[in-house]
């Protein structure tokens, strides 16, 4: 295993660990608003955090092992040839709009870095911690697409392995 699948891999076990910790912090939120009537000034914007990272963490790691979801009703009847043409179609079309939310993301991100902004919560928290997520993780996508591509153009695609197919 090279060392990008190992740290695609380590971040997709990183998003899981904080998708579990926003279910933590929203449970405890639950309890301590409406049993303890003591709501906290954390636990939505924190949890927010752990959705937003946690989903682009796990990007490429999803389409690097097949587990999207994939509408496949046309592309099985395909012969080999003509599903290699279309995973590459496809993968060209996702490295494009990665690489634009890539690109615009870091913009926004910049922006609000450079500006100081900040969510304006109680927390107060800088909005670019937040928005950073973005180019990081479809920047990731952005290369997975491109070894996914080329897999496809070289013949060696993955045949799907339990992701969500129909």
């Amino acid at each position: 295993m090279g060392l990008y699948v190992r740290t695609i891999t380590a971040l997709a076990w990183g998003a899981a660990f904080l998708f579990v910790a926003a279910g933590v912090m929203l449970t405890y939120e639950v309890l301590a608003r409406y049993i303890f009537i003591r709501p906290t000034i954390w636990a939505a914007e924190l949890s927010q955090l752990c959705l937003i990272w946690g989903g682009m963490m796990g990007m490429a790691w999803i389409l690097n092992s097949n587990r999207h979801v994939a509408v496949d009703a046309f592309t099985d009847t395909l012969s080999a040839g003509g599903k290699r043409i279309s995973q590459m179609i496809a993968m060209g079309f996702v490295a494009f709009f990665s690489a634009v939310v890539t690109w615009k993301g870091w913009l926004i991100f910049w922006d609000s870095f450079e500006r100081g902004r900040t969510t304006g919560s109680l927390l107060d928290l800088p909005s670019w911690v937040a928005e950073l997520a973005i180019p990081v993780g479809f920047a990731l996508l952005f290369i997975q697409a491109l070894i996914e591509f080329g897999k496809a153009a070289s013949g060696n695609m993955d045949m799907p392995s339990g992701g969500m197919h129909s």
